[in-house]
């Protein structure tokens, strides 16, 4: 990695001079504001922009985004304001450097909100500008590389962050090697003794494995041969993460895990990777099921490639992608290829534009949402896997996985939506709230008469459908008041409702709550109360599935008690003055308590947490009972939306490669 700007300006010796001079008086700024700065390994700060830039540089950017990179901290860590910025670098390096700058912590209540706040700037500037969210991974990509520096939780804490939302980003870009090294090096820091034990069986038989792929290289490079078509044979590496997943995902050791090595074939024109498709099947046998064609159906993020998988030589399963080598230039710069364009490098345009992630950051950007919700939105629909179903008309629709039928209905008209009564997947009957699966044939079922019900709000994962459905209920149910979170049955609008007196037991919200909650006003009425809205009891603070109820007050609105909380019961005249209310999209938890058996491990609670957390629970607790020299006997507690996810957590857990049994325990 370069270290000064003598070694920078021979990096950039391939753009222009002007372009040279630009990034060079860049770095020149940047090393003078930043003088004095160290970072946490004691290096100069200079060093980190100086790198984040390089980065940037191998991925082949143009100056503007090297230059901002250079700049990237100027305006939350030193002097340089917006105004200093702009006038000596253009608005267009202004307008970059911005995206990717914290909102000052004064702006918001506390760090979690200042953190949710700022990924949502950050991801709308990506919208305008996707070369924000490029600066932003290379100065992420860096930290995580200089990570052993930073002591204490903040550390798990970033490589649980760049897992859950960076490395998905880069993915949802098409960015594969800095996905790849992301999650890497977040499995090195979050699980460093399942790390180390794959890099060294990765290391160890490394010759062994090699010999074997050469085997099968050979035999693919003299077919193609024979066939007449030109072939570049590559092996390729799986990451630690992608093999730490496997293991995970088939309960198995990493001794277990054969297939740590796949072939990579690249080729010119798209019908030779059907002609060596062909050809790689008559050499060996293909798994079934293991088949998967991103040409014809690209993913949202535009790779393309043909995956199968072979019982190879001695009957070992090979993995095999082919692809053109225009179409692995796009796999492995993603989005950035749209600059190689620019430069003359690639013939093909990828259009940042036209990624899925675009259009669905846009439809969030007007939702009235908080930045917390903004952020769950992020992560629970954009940043998934997805899935392809198709019209009955042949279109394919673009979903996140998990997604049902009323997600597809209001993905095609919102009024498509709204009379909806029915669904059929591949010509067959479903429920509305089942699960589409991939490159099903959705026909939805309408009648002009039909409308929303609430249990829709339930049903549907998309924020597109919600927020549809929860408008409509808002506007045409009188009987309800909903907003993000909780769904309130009004009371009978001819009651009488008493002024209650006044008493120091019953706490108003706290003031965060009550900033979030109020962007959620309802232009309704119960009683002569108006547009009311709906705040949580400081006093007994309900939480998600807790027994609740909803108390018509004052001037704040509908205030959410627990049903048994006692300052609520000492309120005079309460009653008149309560309704019923719900959580809008779950029932109450469900608390279970599990008995574990685990081979010696020192993140045993983090795996359980993960696989728990992969099912939508929650851990609650967990302790050590007994520790023997070659077991870890322990208990802990876990809460579910749903009792019918036990069994799948259960699963999941028994997945996890250390645990050797799971127990229910009594007392639920």
């Amino acid at each position: 990695m370069i270290q000064t700007i003598a070694e920078l300006q021979h990096k950039i010796s391939s753009y222009s001079a002007p372009d040279q001079e630009r990034v060079l008086a860049a770095a020149r700024q940047s090393e003078q504001l930043h003088e004095g700065q160290y970072r946490d390994s004691g290096e100069p700060y200079f060093i980190h922009p100086l790198q984040v830039a390089e980065i940037l540089i191998d991925m082949k950017l143009d100056a503007a985004t090297v230059a901002s990179a250079l700049l990237h901290d100027v305006l939350e860590d030193t002097i340089m304001t917006r105004a200093d910025l702009k006038r000596q670098f253009g608005r267009e390096v202004d307008n970059l450097v911005n995206g990717v700058t914290k909102i000052a912590v004064v702006k918001a209540q506390n760090k979690s909100v200042q953190e949710s706040e700022t990924i949502r700037k950050m991801l709308l500037a990506m919208v305008k500008d996707v070369r924000v969210i490029l600066i932003k991974l290379a100065d992420k990509l860096h930290n995580m590389r200089t990570l052993r520096y930073k002591q204490g939780p903040r550390q798990r804490e970033i490589a649980q962050e760049t897992l859950d939302i960076y490395a998905p980003l880069a993915g949802r870009l098409g960015i594969s090697w800095l996905k790849d090294e992301l999650e890497d090096l977040a499995l090195k820091h979050l699980h460093p003794d399942i790390y180390r034990s794959i890099k060294e069986q990765v290391s160890e038989k490394r010759q062994q494995r090699a010999n074997y792929l050469n085997r099968i290289k050979s035999a693919i490079n003299k077919a193609a041969q024979r066939e007449g078509v030109p072939v570049v044979v590559e092996s390729r590496a799986k990451h630690f993460y992608s093999i730490y997943l496997k293991m995970k995902r088939y309960g198995k050791e990493i001794g277990e895990i054969y297939d740590l090595l796949g072939i990579r074939i690249l080729c010119d024109t798209t019908n030779q990777c059907y002609q060596i498709l062909g050809l790689v099947h008559r050499l060996w046998p293909p798994i079934e099921g293991r088949f998967k064609d991103y040409i014809a159906m690209p993913k949202t993020n535009q790779y393309q490639s043909l995956h199968t998988s072979v019982l190879g030589f001695d009957g070992k399963m090979i993995e095999i992608q082919i692809r053109t080598h225009e179409m692995h230039r796009t796999a492995e710069f993603g989005v950035a290829a749209h600059w190689l364009y620019k430069r003359g490098l690639t013939r093909e345009q990828v259009q940042p534009a036209d990624l899925e992630i675009m259009h669905r950051v846009r439809d969030l950007k007007d939702a009235r949402i908080t930045s917390g919700e903004f952020l769950e939105e992020i992560k629970r629909e954009i940043l998934r896997d997805s899935i392809y179903v198709f019209t009955p008309k042949g279109d394919a629709i673009q979903l996140p996985k998990g997604a049902t039928a009323i997600d597809f209905a209001y993905h095609i008209h919102t009024e498509v939506g709204h009379h909806t009564t029915g669904a059929k997947a591949d010509g067959s009957i479903i429920p509305l709230k089942e699960p589409l699966k991939n490159t099903q044939v959705i026909e939805i079922l309408t009648n002009p008469n039909a409308h929303p019900h609430l249990n829709w709000l339930r049903y549907a994962h998309t924020s597109r459908a919600r927020s549809k459905i929860r408008a409509w209920l808002n506007k045409n149910d009188e009987t309800l008041i909903i907003n993000q979170s909780i769904v309130a049955r009004k009371q009978d609008q001819t009651a009488k409702h008493p002024e209650p007196q006044k008493t120091p037991q019953h706490k108003g919200p706290s003031k965060e709550t009550s900033d979030i909650l109020d962007r959620h006003k309802v232009e309704i009425r119960v009683g002569k109360e108006r547009n009311l809205m709906i705040h949580f009891a400081q006093c007994c603070t309900p939480r998600t599935g807790d027994d609740i109820v909803g108390y018509v007050s004052r001037g704040r609105g509908i205030i959410i008690h627990k049903r048994e909380c006692k300052s609520l019961r000492s309120i005079p005249d309460v009653e008149e003055r309560t309704i019923e209310v719900e959580w809008e999209t779950v029932s109450p938890k469900t608390t279970h308590r599990f008995r574990v058996v685990a081979r010696p491990t020192n993140d045993l609670f983090s795996e359980i947490e993960g696989a728990v957390r992969k099912i939508h629970g929650h851990l609650i607790e967990g302790r050590i009972d007994e520790s023997g020299p070659n077991t870890i006997d322990a208990s802990f507690t876990l809460e579910v939306e749903r009792r019918q996810d036990l069994r799948k957590i259960a699963k999941s857990i028994r997945a996890i490669p250390v645990v050797m049994s799971l127990h229910d325990l009594p007392g639920q």
